[in-house]
C-alpha cells in the first residue's frame, strides 16, 4: 500500500504554509510594486497637472492680450515677441504631453526620469484621455487657422479671440483629465488596502484551517491509536484501531491493523497447518490460509530425484483450471528451482511472453496462463531437497513485502511439511513393506503388483477426467489407489501354506478360509489406522477399502460381504478390474498370458455384472497408456 502523495499529512501542512507563505509573498510584493508604481503615478499626475495649468495660462494670457490688443507695428512685434513665443511654447508643451499620453509611453524629456515609463491605465482614465485628446485636437487645428499660414506674422489677436471663444472646453477637459487620473490613483490606494485586509483574512483563515487540520488530521487520530497500540501491547490481537483518516497517521494505523491481523493470521495459519495429518492436507491449508497475505492461484512442492537427475512435481493443490498438475518432471539445471536451492532463499519471478519456449518450471507456467511465482526452498521437506511454489495468473502481483512475509514464516512452514512428508515416507516404507511380505507368500505373480498398481492409478486418474465419479477423485485419491493397490491381497498373510500354495483345486473349506483375506487383510490395516490416528494422522482408509472390497463383484454376487453397486467402495471396484486384467494378461503355472483383445472382451462382457460399467470405461478409454506399461513390464 502507497500513500498518495497528496493524502500525507506533511503535503497538506506543507501546502497549508506554502499556501500562506505565498500567499504573503504575493502581498507584499504586489504592494511593493504598487508603492513603486506610485512614484509614475505622481510623474503622470504632475503631467495631468501641468495640463491644466497651461490650459489655464494659456487663457490667463490671452485674455490679457485681449484687453491690451497693440494698434500699432511696434507694439504688435513686441507682443511677438512676447506673448507669440509664450503661446507657442505652452502649445508645444502641452502637445507633447498628449503625444506622450496618447502613446502610453512618457518619454525622459517630459518626465525628467532616465527612461521612459510605460502607463497602464484603466478604462475611465483611457476613455476622458481619448475626450481630452480630440478636443485638443480640435482646440489646435482651429488655433492654427485662425493664426493664419504666416507663421512669421501669425494673427494674435484672432487667436487670442479663438482661444478665450474655446476657453471652456480646453480647461474643462484638462481639469476632466486631471480629476480621472486622481480617482485612479485613488482606487490604486484603495485596491493595495483590500489587497493587504484579504491577505490578513486569508492569512488567519489558513492559520486556522491549519490547526483544524492538525487537530482532526493527527492529533486527535494520533490519542486513538496511541490508546489502541496500549490494547494490544496487552495481548488483544484482534483489536483493529479505526481508521479515521487517510494521511500517515491512518496509514500507520492502517500498518498496524494488518500487522495484529498478520499475527493473528500466522498464530492461526501455524496451528492449523500443523494439525494436518498428511502432506496433502499440509498444501491445502497453506493454500488457504496464505491467499488471505498474498494473491495464490497455485501452489506445489517439487523435490529432486534421490539420484539428482531431475525435479518431480510431487503435490498440487489448486482451484483453478489448466494449471500444471502432480507427476510433471523439469531438467535439475531449471533456473528457478536450482537458484532457489542455491541460495536458499525466496525468490520471485514475473513470467513475460519470452518465458514460454523450453521445458522448464517457468515455461510450463507461462503456458498455462501464470505471471508471478513466488519459490521457497524447504530445506527440512525430507531428506532431499524440496521448493515450495506459489503462483497466480495475475501480472506483477508480488512485492517484496510478499517476498519478506514468505521468508519471515519458512520456518514455520518447513517445520509442517517436514512432519508431514515425513510422516508420509514412513507410510510409504511400510505400504512397501506389506506389499512385498504378502508378495512373498506368493512369488509366482512376476510383476503383478507394480502392474496392477499403474493399471489402477490410470484408470482412477482416467476417471476423475472424465466420469460420473469426476468429483470423487483428486490427485491425493490417484495417489492413494496406487500406493494401496498392492496391498489388496495383504490378508493372505493369514491364510495357511498349505490353502495358499496348493496347486489343485481347493475344497469347500479351503475355499472358506481363503475368502476370509480380504477380512483379515481389511483388520491387518484398520489396525495400522488406529495406531496412526492417535497421533492425529488418517493414511490407511483408501488401503483398508482396497484390501476388503477388492472381491466384491457390482451385481452382488461378490465376497467378502456380498455389496453391489455404489455399496462397494469405488477404490475397491477400480482395483478389482486392474487386478484382473492384469491376472488374465500374465502368465501363471497354471496358465498362459492371454492376449489383451480376449482380456477385454471378458472384461467388458462383465461388466454391469462383475465389474462397474464407468470403470471398465474408463479402462477401455485409457488402453493406450496401458499398453505402455504392460509392454514394458510384462510377464508372458
Amino acid at each position: 500500500m502507497k500513500l498518495a502523495l497528496f493524502k500525507t499529512l506533511k503535503f497538506q501542512v506543507a501546502l497549508a504554509l506554502g499556501v500562506q507563505f505565498v500567499l504573503l509573498a504575493a502581498v507584499i510584493g504586489t504592494t511593493l510594486y504598487q508603492l513603486d508604481l506610485r512614484k509614475h503615478d505622481y510623474i503622470i499626475l504632475n503631467l495631468a497637472g501641468q495640463l491644466r495649468v497651461i490650459s489655464e495660462t494659456i487663457v490667463n494670457q490671452s485674455q490679457s492680450y485681449v484687453r491690451k490688443a497693440p494698434r500699432d507695428y511696434s507694439s504688435y512685434y513686441r507682443d511677438l515677441e512676447l506673448y507669440g513665443k509664450d503661446l507657442d511654447s505652452l502649445v508645444n508643451q502641452y502637445d507633447k504631453i498628449i503625444v506622450s499620453f496618447r502613446e502610453r509611453k512618457l518619454s525622459p524629456e517630459i518626465t525628467g526620469q532616465l527612461g521612459p515609463i510605460v502607463c497602464k491605465w484603466d478604462r475611465q482614465s483611457l476613455n476622458q484621455l481619448d475626450i481630452t485628446a480630440l478636443n485638443w485636437d480640435d482646440f489646435i487645428n482651429g488655433l492654427y487657422q485662425v493664426l493664419g499660414p504666416d507663421k512669421a506674422e501669425p494673427r494674435l489677436e484672432a487667436g487670442a479671440e479663438y482661444i478665450l471663444a474655446q476657453k471652456e472646453t480646453l480647461t474643462r477637459s484638462s481639469t476632466d483629465l486631471a480629476n480621472a487620473f486622481q480617482l485612479m490613483m485613488e482606487g490604486k490606494l484603495a485596491q493595495i488596502k483590500r489587497l493587504n485586509q484579504m491577505a490578513i483574512v486569508l492569512s488567519v483563515l489558513i492559520a486556522a484551517t491549519l490547526g483544524l487540520l492538525l487537530h482532526f488530521k493527527a492529533f486527535r487520530p494520533l490519542d486513538k491509536t496511541v490508546d489502541g497500540f496500549r490494547r494490544v501491547s496487552r495481548g488483544d490481537l484482534s483489536h483493529q484501531i479505526p481508521v479515521a483518516v487517510d494521511n500517515e497517521v491512518g496509514y500507520m494505523t492502517t500498518m498496524f491493523n494488518r500487522l495484529t491481523q498478520r499475527l493473528a493470521a500466522l498464530f492461526q495459519l501455524t496451528d492449523r497447518i500443523n494439525q494436518a495429518t498428511n502432506l496433502d492436507e499440509t498444501l491445502q491449508f497453506v493454500y488457504q490460509e496464505f491467499r488471505g497475505f498474498l494473491p495464490i492461484d497455485w501452489v506445489g512442492l517439487l523435490q529432486k530425484s534421490t539420484q539428482q537427475t531431475d525435479f518431480t512435481l510431487e503435490r498440487v493443490y489448486t482451484d483453478q483450471a489448466q494449471m500444471p498438475g502432480e507427476g510433471m518432471h523439469f531438467p535439475v539445471d531449471d533456473t528457478l528451482l536450482a537458484m532457489v536451492l542455491q541460495s536458499q532463499r525466496a525468490q520471485v519471478k514475473h513470467l513475460g511472453s519470452s518465458d514460454a519456449s523450453g521445458t522448464d518450471l517457468t515455461a510450463t507456467f507461462r503456458t498455462a496462463g501464470v505471471c508471478s511465482v513466488i519459490a521457497l526452498p524447504l530445506a527440512a521437506a525430507g531428506a532431499n531437497d524440496a521448493v515450495l511454489v506459489f503462483a497466480t495468473r495475475e501480472a506483477g502481483v508480488y512485492e517484496d513485502e510478499h517476498l519478506e512475509l514468505i521468508s519471515n514464516i519458512s520456518g514455520q512452514v518447513s517445520h509442517s511439511f517436514d512432519k508431514t512428508y515425513g510422516m508420509e515416507g514412513l507410510v510409504i516404507s511400510a505400504v512397501a513393506g506389506l506389499a512385498k511380505l504378502a508378495e512373498s507368500r506368493d512369488p509366482e505373480t512376476g510383476d503383478h503388483l507394480l502392474r496392477m498398481s499403474m493399471y489402477s492409478a490410470i484408470v482412477a486418474q482416467e476417471l476423475g477426467n472424465d466420469s460420473a465419479y469426476s468429483d470423487m477423485i483428486s490427485p491425493a485419491y490417484v495417489r492413494d489407489v496406487f500406493r494401496f493397490s498392492p496391498m489388496h491381497d495383504i490378508g493372505k498373510v493369514g491364510v495357511k501354506d498349505a490353502i495358499l500354495l496348493k496347486p489343485g483345486k481347493l475344497d469347500d473349506d479351503e475355499w472358506t478360509e481363503m475368502s476370509r483375506h480380504p477380512l483379515i487383510g481389511a483388520d491387518v490395516l484398520r489396525r495400522c489406522e488406529q495406531q496412526v490416528s492417535q497421533v492425529g494422522y488418517s493414511i490407511f482408509q483408501v488401503g483398508i477399502e482396497i484390501a476388503e472390497g477388492h472381491h466384491e463383484k457390482f451385481d452382488g454376487s461378490g465376497y467378502p460381504h456380498g455389496k453391489s453397486g455404489a455399496d462397494i467402495p469405488l477404490s475397491a471396484r477400480i482395483v478389482a478390474v486392474a487386478d484382473v486384467f492384469d491376472a488374465l494378461t500374465s502368465k501363471r503355472p497354471y496358465k498362459d498370458a492371454w492376449p489383451v483383445e480376449k482380456a477385454l472382451d471378458v472384461i467388458h462382457a462383465e461388466s454391469g455384472k462383475h465389474f462397474d460399467p464407468e470403470v471398465v470405461a474408463a479402462l477401455e478409454r485409457c488402453m493406450a497408456r496401458i499398453m505402455e506399461i504392460y509392454d514394458k513390464h510384462k510377464h508372458v
